[in-house]
């Protein structure tokens, strides 16, 4: 068996599929941590982007409204988490937990109230995003298709090294590094934390469903219940391997990318199904483990 005849230009255009939604909400929830706000409702902010993006794409019969839509309804959700936990002292992982659910919940009746289906809504009057290829560069064999993505999959590449320049190079990100290093600090200089949190989990929001949005109108055209299928948990995870870091996020997203398409791949190879799909899962266990080893070794050579 041959592990490297499925490496091709064709397996890194899956891997970039893959990648973008996982990237989107990464940077979302690498926000939120930076402002303070341990952020674990990815995984629903994603499933309701999903879901809305479908829906403003067969009823406007434009993908740009559907791939806002799908914005506008992760941001408007993600308003649980950040009123509940910012101005209520709510407890953020239980309310986190609880939107995950929520989230299932909703969309399974949303799917029967508006579609009339249960399950799955597929049909041709959902637009899809398009890919957009740049002359000549998308020419270059196994790189070209780095420039043959979705506006949404340039836009979140890009956004990697965006907000990077955003949190380490202006007074913007000096302020909301304060807010979540030294809340206090940032308070008696005149920067009120929980606006800027509220924010930031608001911007997390639409960036996840965002995420959905590309997941369900731009890697596929329908709204399956449950689509997200761990995504924003990935996400969590690779925001926690990246230290909140943009391009260290950018890394992993990359990472957990490959592995999702790698294993797709190898059931060509003659492997089962089951056991390629929980590859990705598998690597975030191995990923998590590796993570706390490091942590616990760091805290041993500072006692030390």
């Amino acid at each position: 068996m041959n592990f490297l005849s499925v490496i091709d230009a064709d397996l890194l255009a899956s891997v970039l599929r893959s990648l973008i939604p996982i990237l989107l909400a990464a940077l979302g929830g690498m926000i939120c941590e930076r402002a303070g706000v341990f952020n674990i409702g990815l995984e629903g902010m994603i499933l309701i982007g999903c879901f809305g993006a479908v829906a403003g794409s067969f009823f406007s019969g434009s993908w740009l409204v559907g791939a806002l839509v799908g914005a506008l309804a992760g941001a408007v959700f993600s308003l649980i988490l950040g009123y509940g936990a910012i101005y209520r002292g709510g407890d953020p992982i239980v309310l986190a937990i609880a939107m995950n659910l929520l989230a299932i919940g909703i969309t399974a009746f949303l799917i029967m109230s508006v579609f009339g289906v249960t399950g799955v809504f597929k049909d041709p009057g959902i637009a899809p995003i398009p890919v957009w290829e740049i002359p000549v560069l998308s020419g270059i064999p196994y790189l070209g298709e780095l420039f043959k993505l979705t506006p949404v999959g340039y836009f979140a590449l890009l956004l990697a090294p965006a907000l990077w320049f955003m949190l380490f190079r202006t007074p913007l990100g000096l302020r909301l590094r304060g807010v979540g290093e030294r809340p206090l600090a940032a308070a008696t200089l005149g920067v009120n934390p929980r606006s800027y949190q509220l924010w930031t989990v608001v911007f997390s929001g639409a960036l996840a469903g965002l995420g959905g949005a590309q997941l369900a109108i731009g890697n596929v055209q329908e709204f399956t219940e449950g689509m997200s299928a761990g995504r924003g948990w990935i996400a969590v995870v690779a925001v926690m391997l990246a230290r909140a870091h943009p391009l260290g996020v950018l890394g992993a997203a990359l990472l957990f990318g490959f592995t999702d398409a790698y294993g797709f791949r190898m059931q060509g190879l003659g492997w089962p199904q089951q056991l390629t799909d929980a590859l990705p899962y598998v690597v975030t266990l191995v990923a998590l483990l590796l993570m706390s080893h490091r942590l616990r070794k760091a805290k041993k050579t500072e006692l030390a």
